[in-house]
């Protein structure tokens, strides 16, 4: 038997490929308003709740105060418009692999779960566009579902929850950012594995505490074969 029961991925670029449209869409939204923001400072919170990586713009700008909190919700709003109109458009693809694995993990009884900075629309407008249901996928939890994100632990233990798996030493988490890594070791996961697939580099990665690096998820069955079984 495994030692693992469940498996935790985060979704675009450990999932879902990577591409320029998630750091597109928040320097679009940004800008409409008038924000300031570089490409390096967004790459570097790749992986968070995107509403809160929106308010740490904003509130830097203008300041904590009540007007922050009004121009977060507008700029939200464009960013959330720009990726469920890209993502509706068949902007979603799997990672080469990815499916494969899920199938496999299911296949060893392991639970799959998903995780994500999104909120549910733009969640769900990605599932619908890969095609991943219940067959494949045991539970997804986003930003919104959690009373904070990466790197707090809660979305890993909303999905231990709706799984029923209780011991978070059996639980492996899977991403491609450090505030992944952050998640799963807060969350005191058994496994947590940085992938390559995505936004950060392995000098990234190397820097927050996991138990493995590997060039993608695809090489997940074998990880686990190989040190896990």
């Amino acid at each position: 038997m495994s030692n693992i029961d469940l498996v935790v991925f985060d979704m675009v670029g450990t999932t879902i490929e990577h591409g320029d449209q998630v750091a597109s869409a928040f320097e679009t939204a940004l800008k409409r308003h008038d924000i300031p923001a570089t490409e390096g400072e967004i790459q570097e919170r790749m992986g968070a709740s995107k509403r809160e990586v929106i308010y740490f713009f904003v509130d830097r700008h203008h300041g904590r105060n009540p007007e922050s909190s009004e121009k977060t919700k507008h700029v939200y709003k464009d960013f959330d418009q720009l990726l469920t109109e890209y993502y509706a458009d068949g902007g979603a693809r799997s990672i080469a692999g990815v499916e494969q694995t899920m199938l496999w993990l299911r296949d060893h009884d392991i639970k799959v779960a998903l995780t994500t900075g999104f909120d549910r629309k733009v969640t769900d407008t990605i599932l619908e566009s890969v095609g991943w249901s219940r067959d494949l996928i045991d539970a997804s939890f986003c930003g919104d579902d959690v009373p904070q994100g990466r790197p707090a632990p809660y979305m890993i233990f909303r999905a231990m929850e709706s799984t029923g798996v209780t011991e978070t030493c059996r639980v492996m988490v899977v991403g491609d950012t450090a505030l992944d890594l952050q998640a799963g070791s807060n969350a005191g996961a058994g496994a947590v594995v940085g992938v390559l697939s995505g936004s950060h580099s392995i000098e990234q990665l190397g820097k927050a505490r996991h138990t493995h690096i590997v060039s993608s998820a695809k090489e997940l069955p074998e990880l686990i074969r190989r040190t896990l079984l």
